[in-house]
């Protein structure tokens, strides 16, 4: 079914989105994923922080989007997330454009979501997914003193940025 949605955006690559595979080193003890590397990464996006998340199946965080802050989200497993990113900078050559894909324990990625662009994703697995991110700003700043940087779409019953 087609919605109002889908006559807004373009499907097509965001400019500044970057997105790159996981790879998984295994040995007898297990495995290892690098996730970022200072030297691969444009200075803007350095990490400040780091966290980690699990997300229960059919479930979904988002969509929203930040005014300063870029995510750089990490799906390695165990579950499998559809990740949705929406270009909502009007300055942008890609305004309007939409990207959806999949990742996680069988397509291990990781998507840098720069400032402005509304982004979401849900576990479409059977099993809690984890889900790392490395902003690079502090949540609520320096010790936690200022505002949350999130315009959150998902609070919106009209919203234009879906999730289904």
């Amino acid at each position: 079914m087609k919605t109002a949605a889908d006559s807004i955006f373009i499907s097509g690559e965001i400019e500044g989105v970057v997105i790159y595979p996981l790879k998984k080193f295994f040995d007898d003890r297990g495995w290892l994923a690098e996730l970022f590397r200072h030297d691969e990464l444009e200075a803007e996006f350095y990490p400040a922080m780091a966290y980690i998340s699990f997300t229960k199946p059919g479930v979904q965080r988002g969509p929203h989007e930040h005014v300063d802050q870029a995510d750089l989200f990490c799906f390695i497993g165990p579950s499998t997330f559809n990740m949705r990113v929406w270009d909502n900078r009007e300055t942008s050559p890609t305004y309007r454009y939409a990207m959806f894909f999949d990742a996680g324990v069988d397509d291990p990625k990781a998507i840098i979501v720069p400032k402005g662009v509304v982004h979401g994703y849900k576990n479409i697995g059977t099993s809690d997914g984890m889900v790392i991110n490395c902003p690079n700003r502090l949540y609520m700043g320096q010790n936690k003193a200022e505002p949350i940087d999130e315009i959150r779409h998902e609070d919106e019953p009209d919203t234009i940025f879906s999730m289904n």
